[in-house]
């Protein structure tokens, strides 16, 4: 189809125009050629060697000097082969690694700089050496300073770690690479994918941002989706764990009002001297200041004492009297009571008069021995009363005078009495008054 758009009127196919200087294609742009594969370096390259001696010299804490000793030979015969002299300076604390004449790969150097490095940091010597190997990369992570308090970064290192090393286990399975923790760093050796994941996870974990677990669930389903062939061109957002973060709420920020701007600065507070000039104590001798100060002392005194005298006659006031139950339902009743007094006493007497003149009897004017009664008489006498004729007309106001704890009995002459009482109806005493 190129071909075809390129032909001019003669049919002559003409080369590709390119619109980029050096957008041509090049000798080495071959799909064949997979330009992520490093190849072994050959020593033919570089037969004359190197101009100048190159070295990289590291510290190790003194924990290790007995480890390095140990090892040393180790890995001298290790970078024996690439030309490579390591020594150990067990004075000065420090490892060095320099190149010789016999030295032909020129990257070299660079790898025996960061074997060295994983020496310091407590990787152990044999896992140390496979950094030589072109596919095998290393990354040192700090993380003693992504977080301020000493106790939460050994929290949070230890929930990287996990019971027993499990979540590190898996993390290194996953990712397939070496990782160790070792005090405020963390030492990962792999490929450049899994460092990069390494690296991510070691992060997010020291930050609070994302828990261990959650990485290694979403790297376990991405692990699986990577074997079938027909998702390679899909998106795996829908596949991958969703997590919902939560809202922490934060204290609100405390805003302070910007005063008006005055180009003036702000006057000077008055100092005791100012204020005894103010009020003329200044120019008092010191009898008089002494006088006025016991003056001033001795009204505090009156003060503290009427507040506390205040306090201890409060305890001897007596409490407020709560209302009974039946004066909340007829409001005061006080207005009611006296009313129905008068009333009663009223038709008492209209009934007594009544009485008097229609039982008029001679006897009574007779000088006799009174007969005693034959009836029996009850508690207060109100068997008799409630026989009387004075029944009919107290009859409405009964439930009324019951209410209000009155106890209304009769008397000799059947005349009503009103007792008020401070209960309905006492059992024992009734501490009242005849009206």
């Amino acid at each position: 189809m190129e071909d075809v758009k390129n032909m001019d009127m003669e049919g002559v196919v003409r080369p590709p125009r390119y619109r980029g200087k050096h957008d041509k294609p090049k000798p080495w742009d071959d799909e064949s050629i997979d330009h992520w594969k490093v190849e072994k370096f050959d020593p033919s390259w570089n037969e004359s060697g190197l101009l100048v001696t190159s070295s990289f010299a590291t510290l190790f804490p003194a924990y290790r000097e007995v480890y390095l000793q140990e090892v040393s030979p180790i890995v001298k015969a290790a970078l024996k082969p690439y030309g490579i002299s390591f020594d150990l300076n067990m004075v000065e604390g420090t490892m060095t690694v320099s190149t010789t004449l016999k030295t032909r790969d020129p990257y070299i150097i660079v790898k025996a700089k960061e074997l060295i490095r994983l020496l310091s940091r407590s990787v152990p010597a044999p896992q140390a050496i496979k950094i030589l190997d072109d596919e095998m990369q290393c990354d040192i992570i700090r993380i003693g300073g992504l977080v301020r308090s000493k106790e939460r970064f050994i929290k949070r290192r230890q929930l990287l770690l996990g019971s027993n090393s499990s979540t590190l286990k898996a993390i290194e399975i996953l990712t397939n690479c070496y990782v160790l923790v070792q005090g405020n760093t963390v030492a990962a050796m792999g490929s450049f994918k899994g460092l990069k994941q390494v690296r991510r996870v070691v992060e997010d974990c020291i930050q609070n941002k994302l828990h261990p677990l959650r990485h290694i669930k979403e790297m376990m389903v991405k692990r699986e989706l990577g074997k079938r062939p027909e998702l390679a061109t899909e998106n795996w957002d829908r596949f991958l764990p969703k997590f919902k973060k939560k809202n922490v709420q934060k204290k609100k920020a405390i805003s302070i009002e910007k005063k008006p701007y005055t180009p003036f600065p702000p006057p000077q507070p008055p100092s005791k001297i100012d204020l005894q000039l103010e009020s003329g104590e200044y120019f008092l001798n010191d009898k008089k200041k002494s006088a006025k100060k016991w003056q001033e002392k001795q009204e505090q005194q009156a003060e503290k004492s009427a507040e506390n005298k205040r306090k201890r006659d409060a305890a001897f006031l007596p409490p407020e009297e709560h209302l009974g139950l039946n004066s909340s339902k007829f409001g005061d009743g006080k207005n009611d009571v006296t009313d129905i007094v008068m009333s009663l006493k009223k038709k008492a007497k209209d009934l007594g008069t009544k009485k008097a003149v229609e039982n008029v009897n001679a006897e009574d004017y007779i000088v006799a021995p009174a007969e005693t009664s034959s009836k029996k008489k009850t508690r207060y006498g109100l068997r008799q009363f409630y026989r009387s004729d004075s029944l009919a007309l107290l009859k409405p106001l009964v439930v009324v005078i019951a209410e209000l704890g009155i106890v209304c009995i009769a008397g000799k002459d059947d005349s009503p009495i009103l007792l008020l009482s401070t209960d309905v109806w006492p059992r024992h005493r009734t501490s009242a008054a005849a009206v």
